[in-house]
């Protein structure tokens, strides 16, 4: 089994592919990195030899950062953004989308289900009798 930055990669699938399952490699990354380690992309994961995987460890290791890395600097790219009070970090502070998308309609992956209004609901008053 191919164990890279700490991810399994699913063995029945081509290597290309299988790269974008760590967390930061995506399809141009996950090809750099075949003809950056000399392995052909269109070798399936479970007839990797253990040279070529430490190929393929070493190039990704030296040349990108994924993983835990990467999760702990967008964390803290988002909590600098928070703290100094920037449009972004309001955003990010309220659960509203960071990128100018509109809100009127969407954005339901951001601000969660839809909140349901009742008709002709008064509010309560303090009075009784």
């Amino acid at each position: 089994m191919a164990r890279i930055a700490g991810v399994d990669l699913p063995r029945e699938k081509r290597l290309e592919i299988a790269l974008t399952y760590i967390y930061g490699i995506g399809p141009t990354k996950a090809m750099d990195t075949c003809v950056g380690s000399r392995v052909s992309p269109a070798t399936k994961v479970r007839d990797l030899t253990d040279e070529e995987i430490v190929k393929i460890r070493d190039w990704i290791g030296s040349n990108y950062r994924v993983e835990g890395d990467l999760r702990r600097e967008v964390n803290q790219n988002i909590k600098r953004k928070v703290e100094i009070g920037s449009y972004q970090g309001l955003r990010h502070r309220r659960g509203l989308p960071v990128h100018g998308q509109r809100t009127h309609t969407n954005a339901r992956t951001r601000k969660g289900p839809k909140k349901q209004t009742v008709a002709g609901k008064k509010k309560a008053t303090g009075k009784k009798g």
